[in-house]
């Protein structure tokens, strides 16, 4: 079941255009994280299909038309530092937003254990720390057991602690079947909670995919020799090796299966080639995300 379809969406402030021809589609049960650098169009994307801001072009649709115009019902959202009340407590201030919902009967509790407030329910919001006060938003967005959980840069200026807790939460909700979109410039966060990605930059689309489609699955090992020619020529020729890149002076090998850095080495010795640089290489997102980004600078 198609969640959210966005098709040719585009929006301009003036003579900037935030977002342009912009398509997406998320399906039910993904953690879906839109990826790009601050400025990218991420924010402006999720206040349209929000109802926030008006696009200039495109369109877009929740939950194929199923629930019409009262979509929004079935959508939680943190767009930005929520206000709550700070000399009132969790309980009382997720009872505010639950009684601004118009949910008769909401589950604080659940939601309090969920985000590891329950021990705290009772104290002040302004005790809170930067985490707490983020995984009591968190907790508020789910008042009404949305299907879909929408989080702008959910960790945002939290400290190391505060964003494993808030990554933690938000893979629990993701395990609840629930789906997710999530707006980061933070390559870590969407490697590590999300299952599918988009890339944007200045309002483009220019990937998207799952996680692992993005991160290639080749093993990566970056070699180099005193002859980098002849080492070039000779690794080109194994069956193993998929491609061979030049990249600072070094060869950057793409492999089709794991090779242990021993048999490279044996393998260039034998061939009378003394390697002088051997580094096994991790492709992560962030390598990813650079290279797709900079070709589209």
């Amino acid at each position: 079941m198609s969640i959210l379809s966005i098709q040719g969406l585009t929006k301009r402030y003036g003579k900037i255009t935030a977002i342009e021809h912009l398509t997406l589609e998320v399906e039910k049960g993904m953690s879906f994280g839109i990826l790009g650098p601050n400025g990218s169009g991420k924010t402006t994307t999720l206040g349209i299909v929000l109802g926030i801001i008006h696009s200039n072009a495109g369109e877009f649709q929740w939950f194929d038309g199923q629930y019409g115009q009262g979509h929004r019902r079935h959508i939680g959202a943190l767009l930005e530092t929520p206000n709550f009340y700070p000399y009132l407590n969790a309980v009382e201030n997720l009872e505010i937003i639950a009684h601004i919902k118009k949910i008769a009967s909401p589950r604080i509790t659940p939601l309090l254990e969920m985000v590891n407030l329950y021990q705290r329910r009772h104290s002040p919001f302004r005790t809170y720390s930067l985490g707490m006060k983020q995984r009591l938003a968190i907790a508020a967005a789910m008042v009404g057991d949305p299907e879909v959980l929408i989080f702008d840069e959910p960790t945002n200026g939290l400290d190391p602690q505060g964003i494993a807790e808030v990554r933690q939460t938000l893979k629990e909700i993701a395990g609840m079947g629930k789906t997710i979109i999530m707006a980061s410039h933070i390559l870590d966060e969407v490697e590590k909670v999300c299952s599918h990605v988009a890339i944007i930059k200045n309002g483009k689309l220019l990937a998207t995919g799952t996680v692992g489609a993005i991160i290639s699955d080749d093993m990566v090992v970056e070699v180099g020799a005193d002859d980098p020619a002849s080492l070039g020529e000779l690794l080109r020729k194994h069956p193993l090796v998929r491609q061979v890149e030049e990249k600072n002076g070094h060869l950057l090998l793409y492999l089709r299966e794991e090779v242990s850095a021993s048999t490279i080495n044996r393998l260039a010795f034998e061939h009378g080639i003394a390697l002088s640089h051997l580094r096994v290489v991790k492709k992560s997102l962030e390598s990813e995300f650079l290279a797709i980004t900079s070709r589209e600078s």
